[in-house]
């Protein structure tokens, strides 16, 4: 059975709260203002931490709607496997998506010659 209860809340409100937005002195003690490499991946950080909220939430509910017929206090052993097999399939489905859209996006930049915006013409 899969214990995603280390991907719980917990560490992704610490994910959100090392952003890099949160404290000046990180970019030095002059109080300059962060580089773009630096905002950037700051942006790329709260885009990750987002998107994984995003799939925990909708796993959740997905999961949740299609495994807990009488929700009470406790879950019985056909729930608790329903709730891991769901959430493994889940988990693999995304997965196989993100891997997907992540070639196409390399093979599209690749055919443009390296230069462009990185994202699909027919996504835009």
């Amino acid at each position: 059975m899969s214990d995603y209860s280390s991907f719980g809340s917990s560490s992704l409100d610490s994910l959100s709260s090392s952003s890099g937005f949160e404290s000046s002195s990180r970019y030095g003690s002059s109080g300059g203002q962060p580089s773009s490499s630096q905002m950037m991946e700051a942006v790329k950080q709260q885009i990750a931490v987002a998107n994984a909220q995003e799939l925990l939430s909708k796993m959740s509910d997905k999961c949740f709607k299609k495994c807990i017929t009488k929700p009470g206090a406790n879950l019985d052993n056909s729930e608790q496997k329903c709730l891991a097999m769901c959430m493994d399939r889940y988990m693999e489905a995304w997965n196989l998506v993100s891997q997907t859209y992540t070639n196409r996006l390399n093979k599209e930049h690749s055919m443009q010659g390296g230069s462009g915006s990185g994202v699909p013409s027919g996504l835009m």
